[in-house]
C-alpha cells in the first residue's frame, strides 16, 4: 500500500483502536509485578503509541501532502535516474520528452478537449545540464479547433521544499482550480508547468546557481521556457510567462521574475520568503561571494538594484504566518516601474489549506497579467 493510501490510513487507525482496547482489556492481568508482566504492560503501551503516532502522521501526511511515497519519506530517489535516462533517449525536441500522462481530475477527463490532458514530462536543461521531471497541464482549449493557432500564456508552478510535483496536482489541485477559474470566466487558458525547485535532490539549492554546482536559476529561467515553447504552443515573450510557487517555491518565483523580467512578466510567492536559506540541506550556496548572496536577497535587491517593469504577488496572514512583517516590508520597498499586489488573510498557516484559500485569485491575477502568444 502506498504511504498516501486511504486503505493504510484505514489499517492503521484500526490497529489503533484494537490496542487501546487490547491495552484496557488486559492490562488487570497484567498487575503483577513478575519480569514477564512488566513487559507485557511495557509492550502494550509501545504499541499503542506506536499506532496512535504512526496514524496521526499518516492523516497528516494525506492532508498537506508532506511525502507523496515512502521512497520520498525515506529520502530515496529511486526513479530519478530512470526518468532521466528515458529524456536523453527520447527527447523529440531535443531537451523535452512526454513519458506518460495523469488524469486531470476534472468530469470528462477521458477528453481532452473537455477537460485537458496532464502530461508527464522530464526537461533536460542545456545550459544548466540538469534533467528534472515535470507535469505540463494544457487546458482543453488547446485541443479544441477554435484555438488551433493559438500560443497560450504559461506559468510554471512550483512546490515548498522538499515537496513533490505530485502535491500540486493531488493536494493544491493546480489544474482543477485552473480549469474552474476559466469555466466561471475569471480567468483565460493557460499551460501550467507543474514541478518541485529541488531538481538536484536532496540538495535545496534555493534556485541559485551554485558555482561548481547545480545551476538552478539557469535552468528555471533559461532551460525551463525554452523547452516547453519548443514542444507545445507557447508564446516565448515574457509577456507569455508567469511564476508562481510556495513557501521555498515562492522565494524561487519572486526572486526570478525580479532578476529575469525577460522571461517571466508575472511573479507570485505564497508564503514565501525572501532571503536565500542557508543550511545543512543547502551547504555552501555562495562559496564566500558576498555579491551573489546580496543578491539572492530580495530585499537588498530591491534596495539596491533597479526594479524591473514586472508585477508582483505575495501572500500572508495576519495571524499564523512567519513572514507578515517580512511581506509588509518588501511591498513597502517596490518601486515603479515594478508593480506589487497582495492577498492578506485574517488567519492561516504555512499549510495547504491556506494556499488553497489563495490558489483561485492568485491564478486570476496571473491571468490578468499575461498574455497569449
Amino acid at each position: 500500500m502506498g504511504l498516501t493510501s486511504k486503505t493504510l490510513l484505514a489499517v492503521v487507525i484500526l490497529l489503533a483502536a484494537v490496542s487501546f482496547a487490547a491495552t484496557v482489556w488486559l492490562w488487570p492481568r497484567l498487575a503483577r509485578r513478575s519480569v514477564s508482566a512488566v513487559f507485557g504492560r511495557v509492550g502494550l503501551l509501545f504499541v499503542t503509541q506506536v499506532m496512535i503516532f504512526a496514524s496521526a502522521g499518516l492523516a497528516a501526511n494525506n492532508s498537506f501532502l508532506f511525502y507523496g511515497s515512502w521512497a520520498d519519506l525515506l529520502g530515496q530517489e529511486q526513479e530519478m535516474g530512470t526518468v532521466i535516462d528515458h529524456a536523453v533517449k527520447s527527447a523529440a525536441s531535443g531537451n523535452i520528452a512526454r513519458i506518460g500522462m495523469q488524469h486531470t481530475g476534472v468530469p470528462g477527463s477521458m477528453r481532452p478537449a473537455r477537460a485537458g490532458r496532464i502530461d508527464k514530462v522530464v526537461i533536460a536543461g542545456r545550459k544548466s545540464k540538469i534533467d528534472s521531471p515535470a507535469y505540463v497541464y494544457l487546458p482543453p482549449e488547446y485541443f479544441q479547433p477554435a484555438f488551433a493557432q493559438r500560443k497560450f500564456p504559461a506559468v510554471v508552478v512550483l512546490t515548498g521544499y522538499p515537496g513533490t510535483a505530485e502535491n500540486l496536482l493531488k493536494g493544491l489541485r493546480y489544474p482543477q482550480t485552473a480549469h474552474e477559474r476559466v469555466k466561471a470566466g475569471r480567468a483565460q487558458p493557460m499551460i501550467l508547468v507543474m514541478l518541485r525547485p529541488t531538481v538536484a535532490p536532496p540538495r535545496d539549492t534555493e534556485c541559485v546557481d551554485i558555482k561548481d554546482g547545480p545551476q538552478t536559476e539557469t535552468f528555471f529561467a533559461e532551460d525551463l521556457p525554452q523547452a516547453v515553447s519548443d514542444m507545445y504552443r507557447v508564446g516565448t515573450q515574457s509577456r507569455n510567462w508567469g511564476i508562481m510557487g510556495n513557501s521555498t517555491g515562492g522565494y524561487c518565483a519572486l526572486k526570478i521574475g525580479f532578476h529575469h523580467p525577460d522571461r517571466f512578466a508575472a511573479s507570485a510567492g505564497l508564503s514565501a520568503y525572501y532571503k536565500a536559506a542557508e543550511d545543512p540541506t543547502t551547504g555552501d550556496l555562495f562559496h564566500g561571494d558576498q555579491r551573489a548572496r546580496k543578491r539572492a536577497d530580495l530585499m537588498w535587491s530591491l534596495d539596491h538594484l533597479p526594479q524591473p517593469a514586472g508585477s508582483f504577488l505575495v501572500t500572508t496572514s495576519r495571524q499564523g504566518e512567519g513572514n507578515y512583517r517580512s511581506t509588509q516590508r518588501f511591498i513597502g520597498k517596490v518601486k515603479a516601474p515594478a508593480r506589487v499586489s497582495s492577498i492578506v488573510l485574517e488567519s492561516g498557516g504555512h499549510n495547504f489549506n491556506t494556499w488553497r484559500r489563495e490558489i483561485p485569485s492568485t491564478l486570476d491575477w496571473m491571468s490578468s497579467r499575461l498574455s497569449d502568444g
